[in-house]
């Protein structure tokens, strides 16, 4: 649980460290006037709101919030794409092209990950419907799948009225 609620804690720092470390690294090994401007133009705000966009996804999942920990796919994920990050800073001529790509692709895939957590947890587990009066009820779909699942202590036929206690409306 500690790794988990440690890579929630580095999110937002990494969103600000990562494009940093880029631009020291250009600066540590000499990479050059054009990796310059790739990592002025391109990288830092490329790195900087994706990485935002991320922490603010990951962030909008109730799990994440409650547990204030990340899940082990994103420990998986931010791993994959923060290594391929901080390996981009080296500029080394020999592999850096294929590493640029290959996290491009670890980001895009980041992205689709986050947004599939997201929406399996964000999605309603049972449909629940309104009268006219605003009194919500079960669907018949949805109430034959809870009926079917949950032990008999009654017959369907029994009808079940429950009065609200209100206060009278004062003037």
């Amino acid at each position: 649980m500690w790794l988990r609620r440690g890579f929630y804690s580095w999110l937002f720092p990494a969103a600000f460290l990562l494009p940093l470390w880029l631009l020291v690294g250009w600066a540590v090994f000499n990479a050059g006037g054009w990796a310059f401007l790739w990592v002025l133009f391109l990288a830092i705000p490329a790195v900087f709101i994706g990485q935002l966009v991320l922490t603010l996804l990951v962030r909008a999942r109730g799990t994440v919030r409650a547990e204030r920990a990340v899940s082990w796919w994103d420990v998986l994920g931010f791993t994959v794409w923060h290594l391929l990050i901080i390996s981009l800073g080296f500029f080394n001529q020999a592999w850096w092209a294929p590493v640029m790509v290959v996290t491009i692709l670890a980001g895009v895939g980041l992205f689709w990950l986050t947004l599939w957590q997201l929406w399996r947890e964000a999605r309603p587990s049972s449909m629940v419907m309104y009268t006219t009066e605003g009194v919500a009820y079960l669907s018949p779909q949805a109430a034959r799948d809870a009926s079917a699942s949950a032990p008999q202590a009654h017959s369907p036929d029994d009808v079940f009225v429950i009065a609200e206690k209100r206060e009278p409306e004062s003037r």
